[in-house]
């Protein structure tokens, strides 16, 4: 089984629906991965995102860069649910998918991995682990990418974010 990470743009409305009864949340995070999943919209168009298994990859990068928002696992649990996946799931509000979508606007993936060595990876048990083989760092790129474009577009419609791994 794999972890994987999971992101649902959601509107304020539905955030606060969410807060106060997570079943509802999960039930829509699941009609939306399904309907997309038949339609694959770009990042800029979709509801949903994820990042496969790279979340762990862009968690390492982003801290090394101090990044402002925990974009990885959300901030603030709404959920005690283990129903989500791999801990509980959390979100973040729209001023700071706004704070994130900025920041990750302004640092390119180039700049992300520059001065990582893959053998830093293997010793910081960066999961999925296999960080040897050349190239391996380009392996997150689409992931990154897609993320960014991701948050742009939540940014731009003032859509806050529910955060998970799967």
């Amino acid at each position: 089984m794999s972890m994987i990470g999971e992101y649902l743009r959601v509107t304020a409305a539905e955030l606060d629906r969410a807060i106060q009864d997570p079943d509802w949340a999960l039930d829509l995070a699941e009609t939306v991965q399904d309907a997309e999943e038949e339609t694959e919209p770009a990042p800029a168009e979709a509801r949903h995102f994820t990042t496969h298994k790279t979340w762990d990859l862009l968690r390492f990068l982003l801290a090394r860069v101090e990044f402002p928002v925990d974009v990885i696992h959300g901030e603030e649990p709404f959920a005690e649910d283990e129903d989500w996946g791999y801990g509980p799931p959390k979100y973040l509000r729209p001023e700071r998918v706004r704070q994130a979508a900025k920041a990750l606007r302004a640092i390119g993936y180039t700049q992300l991995t520059g001065g990582v060595e893959p053998a830093e990876l293997t010793h910081a048990e960066v999961y999925p682990l296999g960080w040897t083989d050349p190239g391996a760092l380009e392996w997150g790129r689409p992931s990154y990418e897609g993320l960014t474009r991701f948050f742009e577009a939540a940014a731009r419609a003032d859509d806050a974010m529910l955060v998970w791994l799967d």
